[in-house]
């Protein structure tokens, strides 16, 4: 199995920038798909990203795509989400989670703890 860390979270204004990372320990990082996940205060978990075991296929949801970067290094155990141009709508708690797959609509076996991301208006 793998553990996940996130980090960079935090406070941001509206318009600005936050690169959150996700650490992974255990098994070989380089056999799982990842994704990123969000949940807002009061709404469900929803899909961010996802990025395939090579990193060649990368899946965003529309909500994010053109703002947000996702991206992995297998040499350092760790995926990146590159968050651009945020919007007070992007405040949430962001999971970084690990699986067999990538994709909006799989299963993913593993998951962090969670970063808070709040942008302010």
């Amino acid at each position: 199995q793998v553990q996940l860390v996130e980090s960079g979270g935090g406070l941001v204004q509206a318009g600005g920038s936050l690169r959150l990372s996700c650490a992974a320990s255990g098994r070989t990082f380089s056999t799982y798909a990842m994704g990123w996940f969000r949940q807002a205060p009061g709404k469900e978990r929803e899909f961010v990203a996802a990025i395939s075991r090579g990193g060649g296929r990368t899946y965003y949801a529309d909500s994010v795509k053109g703002r947000f970067t996702i991206s992995r290094d297998n040499v350092k155990n760790t995926m990146y989400l590159q968050m651009n141009s945020l919007k007070p709508e992007d405040t949430a708690v962001y999971y970084c989670a690990a699986g067999d797959v990538a994709g909006p609509k799989v299963d993913y076996d593993y998951w962090g703890q969670g970063t808070q991301v709040t942008v302010s208006s």
